[in-house]
């Protein structure tokens, strides 16, 4: 990502709707997946650390990031409560495989290159019987400044993103998108980008009080859905990885 986001993120992620409201989702993705007592759970691309607190409810949280200005905010913010390296993905791993019951990719395949090589490391980290967690950007019809802005690369489908689990030897456990609710607004929001031209991210920075909490309110909603079941489309897409039976 640009340093701009970076510091972006570091200023809102705590109160941010959209962090927030994703925090509030993977908490229920998680409490379901029956992971091990004291699962040692590695996150990938950590930017700024916002997840680390809520990802050490369910174990003891290690952390790889490669931007050195997002390592530092990550640390400075965390205190030393949580062993972060630098390194990437997929050829700087500072981890040795098979050592995690669970590898977290939260919103972050998308900002490189090799994806599959990235997804077949992560998927080498994993213990026997371990997971990997992803969540990314959805639909390429969606691009906008807001990729541009974040450094994306692409953006996934439920079919683009399923065949590349397939292609790295992994099954699926569980697959939805979310952000459903607030489709409509996203939708809008990047058509009138386009028609007018505007290059900078629509949604950066924090929204207003009563507004921010309103669209918290609707993201976190859909946790109690995907509880249950999976959303049929939104602007983000989940999913749960395993390695394929032989």
């Amino acid at each position: 990502m640009s340093p701009d986001a970076y510091l972006e993120m570091a200023a809102t992620e705590a109160s941010h709707w959209w962090f927030r409201g994703r925090r509030d989702i993977l908490t229920t993705v998680l409490a379901g997946m029956a992971l091990p007592h004291n699962a040692a759970i590695l996150e990938i691309g950590a930017g700024t650390g916002g997840n680390l607190a809520m990802l050490a409810q369910f174990g003891n949280v290690s952390a790889v990031e490669m931007d050195a200005t997002a390592l530092r905010l990550a640390r400075t913010k965390t205190q030393g409560a949580f062993d972060l390296r630098n390194g990437r993905c997929p050829d700087d791993m500072p981890f040795p495989d098979h050592g995690f019951d669970l590898v977290c990719m939260l919103d972050c395949l998308e900002h490189i290159a090799d994806d599959a090589g990235s997804l077949d490391c992560a998927a080498k980290l994993l213990k026997p019987g371990g997971a990997v967690l992803i969540t990314v950007p959805a639909y390429q019809w969606l691009w906008s400044a807001h990729d541009v802005f974040l450094h994306h690369q692409r953006r996934y489908c439920q079919r683009s993103l399923r065949a590349l689990a397939t292609r790295c030897g992994m099954r699926v456990d569980k697959m939805s998108y979310f952000n459903t609710l607030l489709f409509p607004l996203a939708v809008a929001a990047r058509i009138g980008d386009r028609l007018s031209g505007n290059r900078k991210a629509t949604g950066a920075g924090l929204p207003p009080r009563p507004i921010n909490h309103a669209l918290h309110r609707m993201l976190s909603t859909e946790r109690h859905w995907l509880a249950r079941a999976s959303l049929p489309f939104g602007i983000s897409l989940m999913a749960v990885l395993r390695a394929s039976r032989t």
